[in-house]
């Protein structure tokens, strides 16, 4: 694992680390070798970002062969809104992409994997990508090849409003439903779009399984290729869903298979063979 990049040496935004986990070359021949990446973004509500669903998710994406990192992101206890956390992602997947021959990485392979309000701000980013001059005032090269995407909030109309309580703090009721038109994703979904893996639970009270039903219907009435998963048991928060994250509390080990599916539609649009 190398040292963690600090995204405010290379872009204009208030904060946003990048923890990198990735390996060496081990064949010796580093000038051809190359792996697909993926970010991972933890959850948190807007208002801090969750541990279980950072490392431990990344290390299982390193041993299926990708170069993972990292995206800690600033929240509403850092005193910013909307569009600030975006803001770091776009320059998160812009800076691996400037530095793919130093972390051997193919660019045109970066993937993102969001939970929760993650996911909402991965989800934000695949709708909004090719906006994002317009939305945070930078250009940055952060089209994602795919993203995945665990029990996101999608739209504030299908629960977890505090999601975006925390994204929109600060703003006026009149500007907050004018921003609700961008951010109620299944609505910004276009052609577009990013393909997208989906995974949820139906005993999901915190943010319910709709708001992954919604977003897939609309990717599927704009042509996006996508990949749906609602197990029928577990809680909210599980990342990957094991007893090494989650403690003692329930474990589906059923439901623990999103991480290789999920590998595996990031591999329909790779070319490496691993």
């Amino acid at each position: 694992m190398n040292n963690c990049i600090d995204l405010t040496k290379n872009y204009n935004v208030a904060g946003g680390k990048l923890v990198p986990f990735t390996v060496e070359c081990p064949t010796g021949n580093e000038k051809e070798w190359r792996r697909p990446a993926v970010i991972v973004v933890p959850g948190g509500a807007y208002e801090h970002v969750s541990r279980r669903e950072g490392a431990p998710v990344a290390c299982r994406f390193l041993a299926r062969g990708f170069q993972t990192f990292v995206l800690e992101y600033l929240t509403v206890n850092d005193g910013v809104r909307y569009p600030e956390q975006l803001h770091e992602l776009a320059s998160a997947v812009d800076y691996v992409k400037k530095h793919c021959n130093e972390f051997h990485i193919n660019k045109d392979e970066i993937f993102i994997i969001g939970f929760s309000a993650g996911g909402h701000l991965v989800a934000n980013l695949a709708v909004n990508y090719f906006n994002i001059v317009k939305t945070v005032g930078e250009a940055l090269d952060c089209k994602p090849s795919a993203i995945g995407l665990g029990y996101p909030v999608i739209s504030a109309d299908f629960g977890h409003t505090r999601s975006y309580e925390n994204l929109l703090s600060g703003y006026t009721d009149a500007e907050k439903q004018s921003l609700f038109e961008l951010l109620n994703l299944d609505k910004a979904v276009t052609e577009k779009t990013v393909p997208a893996f989906i995974w949820t639970t139906a005993e999901d009270c915190t943010v319910p399984a709709v708001n992954s039903l919604k977003f897939a219907l609309a990717l599927a009435g704009n042509g996006i290729k996508y990949e749906l998963h609602i197990y029928p048991k577990g809680d909210h928060g599980s990342s990957t869903c094991d007893f090494e994250v989650n403690g003692g509390c329930r474990v589906y080990r059923k439901n623990a298979q999103w991480i290789e599916n999920c590998a595996e539609f990031f591999r329909l649009f790779t070319v490496e063979k691993y």
